[in-house]
């Protein structure tokens, strides 16, 4: 396999020079765009395996490139932010950004999240997998979820989340657990991430409102989650 190329959109020189060594190091290709509209130019051009791609930039703003790239390409996306809140930190997860990184960070979390994102990307193309419990199909391999014969619009990450707890129903998943399988050894987090994907994934599911279901997921006070079947009928 040849040097992967990772597109870095980021318009502070400081920010790009301290990672390109890093990069370059660890076998990557860095291209660099240094506003939004570059970024797509060079995401046509170049067939990145993977974006770093900074929110604030002119032109064109991240959260706009995001959506652009969401219509042509599963290409894996993270989103650099200098916002902390859970809202802010979420915001291009929802455009179908695959995770996200706040500023300041060192290079070695950026190196780390993109060896980890790629490294699930790697397993997940490998694998062939569809799990049904009783009116719910997730299908691993194109990110698909459906309910009743409908699909159910989530991220990537969300697909991952449910896939996980769906394939060892009533196991249950400590956050920590979550977040190495789902994030990555390397990953530089806290918990409360789980905590607020999990809240999302239930509210697309509409497992607050449905009371129909023969499945929920269910939070386990002070330890995690589980995918309890069974539980409602």
């Amino acid at each position: 396999m040849g040097a992967r190329t990772i597109l870095i959109a980021e318009d502070n020189e400081e920010i790009v020079d301290l990672i390109i060594p890093h990069l370059v190091k660890d076998g990557f290709m860095p291209v660099i765009a240094n506003d939004g509209e570059k970024a797509i130019e060079l995401f046509e051009q170049e067939t990145p395996n993977l974006i770093l791609l900074d929110i604030m930039m002119p032109k064109k703003d991240g959260l706009a490139v995001c959506r652009y790239i969401r219509t042509k390409s599963d290409v894996p996306i993270i989103m650099v932010t200098a916002k902390s809140t859970d809202e802010d930190m979420i915001m291009g997860i929802d455009i179908g950004a695959d995770d996200y990184i706040i500023k300041p960070f060192s290079p070695k979390q950026v190196l780390a999240k993109i060896k980890a994102l790629l490294r699930r990307l790697d397993t997940s193309q490998k694998d062939d997998k569809i799990i049904k419990l009783d009116n719910l199909e997730i299908n691993i391999d194109e990110y698909r979820v459906k309910i009743d014969g409908n699909e159910v619009i989530l991220t990537k990450k969300e697909v991952e989340i449910l896939f996980t707890l769906a394939s060892n129903p009533s196991r249950v998943h400590s956050r920590e657990m979550l977040l190495n399988e789902l994030w990555g050894y390397e990953y530089f987090g806290d918990t409360r991430n789980v905590d607020t994907h999990i809240k999302r994934l239930r509210a697309k599911l509409g497992l607050a409102e449905n009371n129909n279901y023969s499945w929920d997921i269910k939070t386990v006070w002070g330890v995690g989650y589980k995918l309890e079947v069974g539980s409602r009928r």
